[in-house]
């Protein structure tokens, strides 16, 4: 991953559904930004409402035909979550003209170039990186078939240009019309390669349907959206037993990015608690451990705290670090 920080800033901001917003990131200085390829995302750095540093990471969505992509411009889309602060903070926060820091592209969720056919599953705000995968099949002429769901369609992000895109391929449904995922699964032809990204509840249900069918696993795979915070959080102390430092994390900061922001920088990589890099062994806490992440088994969860993500609902809490 690159370290160093990109500047940009928000050059336009459109309201896609009552909840969803777009931004337009472009180079603060006009140059042309990294190249990135379907299912990549980025690293947005801001700050919470008392300066603590907030890492946040939104995917690449790309133009919203198949026109080339401006080389000096992003696109995400944010979508504003009650229990999630920071897309509040963003949504309530970033005009046209905010300057911001955001990290180079990353793709942990890449299309399969030798795949003879995919199909994309996307829910609610999980269309941004489908939605970029989408374009790519197009443009490359591939065999694609595609099942957006949403609430209902009005809070459906880009709902227009997946039609117009997509046409026939398409397959639009709310909560009063949901998909069988199984049906949708064995009509496939063999080798058809899945990419699922929405809630934990549809990837765990398309998991659970290629079972059924007896498929090979990895021609499922997945990206989560909507895990993280529960909304009920609040500051506490955490105290890093072999440095004797004891770092404040505020109720809209994460403990890993407190530490950056004291200028102590524990080893880390996804920010997402998938990876378990930034595991760290909990010598005491003084509430309940929350944990966010989907690396820990429930063993190590009584010993273990992904700091990039989980949390204790105390006010003190101990680290071994």
């Amino acid at each position: 991953m690159q370290n160093k920080l990109l500047n940009v800033r928000a050059a336009a901001i459109q309201l896609l559904t009552p909840r969803v917003r777009e931004y337009l990131l472009t180079s603060e200085d006009g140059t042309a930004l990294p190249r990135w390829q379907a299912g990549s995302h980025i690293e947005v750095h801001t700050q919470t409402a008392d300066g603590t540093p907030m890492v946040r990471h939104y995917s690449l969505v790309g133009a919203p035909t198949l026109e080339n992509d401006d080389l000096n411009s992003y696109r995400i889309a944010v979508q504003r979550e009650d229990r999630q602060r920071g897309s509040q903070r963003i949504h309530d926060s970033f005009e046209v003209g905010t300057q911001l820091k955001i990290s180079h592209p990353i793709n942990n969720f890449p299309l399969d170039r030798h795949a003879q056919r995919t199909l994309l599953i996307a829910g609610g705000i999980g269309i941004t990186p489908v939605f970029s995968m989408l374009r790519t099949l197009v443009r490359q002429g591939r065999e694609f078939e595609l099942l957006y769901a949403g609430r209902s369609a009005q809070e459906m992000a880009y709902r227009e240009q997946v039609q117009a895109l997509a046409g026939d391929k398409a397959h639009l449904h709310t909560s009063a019309e949901p998909a069988d995922l199984k049906q949708v699964l064995a009509r496939q032809p063999p080798q058809t390669v899945v990419y699922v990204c929405g809630p934990q509840a549809m990837v765990q249900a398309t998991q659970a349907a290629a079972a059924e069918l007896n498929w090979d696993p990895k021609r499922v795979r997945h990206e989560l959206f909507g895990v993280g915070s529960k909304g009920d959080e609040v500051a506490f102390d955490v105290e890093l037993r072999q440095s004797g430092r004891v770092v404040r994390v505020g109720r809209e900061s994460s403990i890993l990015d407190a530490l950056h922001g004291a200028g102590i920088h524990p080893l880390f990589d996804c920010r997402r608690g998938e990876c378990g890099l930034c595991a760290t062994e909990v010598l005491g806490s003084d509430g309940s451990l929350v944990h966010c992440d989907r690396f820990l088994s429930e063993q190590e969860r009584g010993a273990k705290l992904c700091i990039c993500v989980s949390r204790t609902t105390g006010s003190r809490l101990v680290l071994n670090a």
